[in-house]
């Protein structure tokens, strides 16, 4: 765990980017020693002169184990991209991200996911058909994937969770930092409801604007394709749907008003390729889900291997990771990277607060 703490401490500095973090990776024998290396050997591992001198004087006031204590306290997890659980749809993307903060549950893994994104200023239409389309997704056992800003994505998630289905947010800031504000009810709710919330940037990031389209290639990183409800012309979804197209995904779209401006990106889109949607039926053949509701109904799980049986006969009663640790004694980073697993699998349920309580009692 301890050097794990080097790697958030240099994911912290902000200019490290998952490339950067790679080369690093490769050249380094340890985070610790990536973190206290000297200038000439971050130049070496491939990190511009500029950037080693700017992360050798920021790094005196970063403190690993201040960074470590902030994640238990907010109950902030994280994954990298050598952990299992790490989406394999993601790595497919181009400079995947290295690490991943989270919160809530991956029991979303179990069910294909559709990217729902769209304008912010929406219309009484787009809204209307994003509620509609959402909830019947749900209803197939669709998880949806969306960027929680305001508009469309804030609907997507609502009808998601309404219809009691697992949804997906990506954010463009930290994962402790709540944007736009208006949403931290929503947050707690996506979470409490077994869903999850991803950031692929360090604690603290601000709402910059440049943070948004790199934020908009994990939403379509996560996804089977990427739906566009409502978009102008110059339009973030935009951004996501060209992304998915780069990824090899496909884009369909939802046709519009040929006069109202929300729809003329959406309109453009389907003149370029993307394939129309006037129904969830019209997403569930393109994609080949017509099966998936039923998959999902009868679908088993895994068998249980003997280290997450070990884990489930220690859960007698909720229990807090490090209590996990102890009565198990497996290696922390095993247990947490386990434990996010088992919730996959819908072994272990997480209550927050890092504390987890078993959701089967017979195995």
């Amino acid at each position: 765990m301890e050097d794990i703490q080097y790697l958030l401490a240099i994911h912290f500095f902000g200019k490290f980017g998952p490339i950067s973090l790679h080369k690093m990776n490769n050249f380094f024998s340890s985070w610790k020693e990536a973190f206290e290396a000297p200038i000439d050997e971050l130049v070496k591992a491939g990190i511009s002169k500029n950037i080693a001198i700017e992360f050798i004087c920021k790094r005196k006031k970063i403190s690993p184990e201040q960074i470590a204590e902030k994640l238990e306290k907010d109950s902030i997890q994280f994954i990298t991209i050598q952990d299992k659980l790490y989406p394999d749809l993601l790595k497919e993307v181009y400079a995947p991200p290295f690490i991943l903060y989270y919160k809530g549950s991956f029991s979303y893994q179990n069910f294909p996911a559709v990217a729902v994104v769209g304008s912010r200023k929406c219309t009484h239409y787009g809204r209307y058909v994003a509620e509609q389309l959402v909830t019947s997704l749900t209803e197939n056992n669709i998880a949806i994937v969306s960027g929680f800003a305001l508009g469309i994505d804030t609907i997507a998630h609502l009808s998601c969770l309404k219809a009691k289905g697992k949804t997906v947010a990506v954010l463009g800031t930290g994962i402790d930092v709540v944007y736009p504000i208006s949403n931290k009810y929503l947050l707690e709710q996506i979470i409490d409801n077994g869903g999850i919330v991803f950031s692929e940037f360090p604690l603290g990031t601000p709402p910059l604007k440049y943070n948004f389209p790199q934020r908009n290639r994990v939403i379509a990183g996560l996804s089977l394709a990427t739906l566009v409800i409502e978009a102008y012309k110059k339009s973030g979804a935009l951004i996501t749907a060209s992304l998915s197209l780069e990824q090899g995904r496909d884009v369909l779209a939802v046709p519009g008003n040929i006069y109202s401006p929300a729809s003329k990106g959406t309109n453009q889109l389907i003149k370029q390729g993307a394939i129309p949607v006037t129904s969830a039926e019209d997403i569930l053949d393109a994609l080949d889900l017509k099966e998936a509701k039923h998959y999902i109904d009868n679908k088993t799980f895994i068998e249980i291997t003997k280290e997450e049986k070990v884990i489930v006969d220690s859960l007698a009663y909720p229990m807090h990771i490090n209590e996990i640790v102890k009565k198990t004694k497996f290696d922390i980073n095993v247990v947490n990277s386990m434990l996010a697993i088992m919730e996959a699998k819908g072994l272990v349920k997480n209550l927050g607060g890092m504390k987890y309580v078993r959701e089967v009692s017979d195995l």
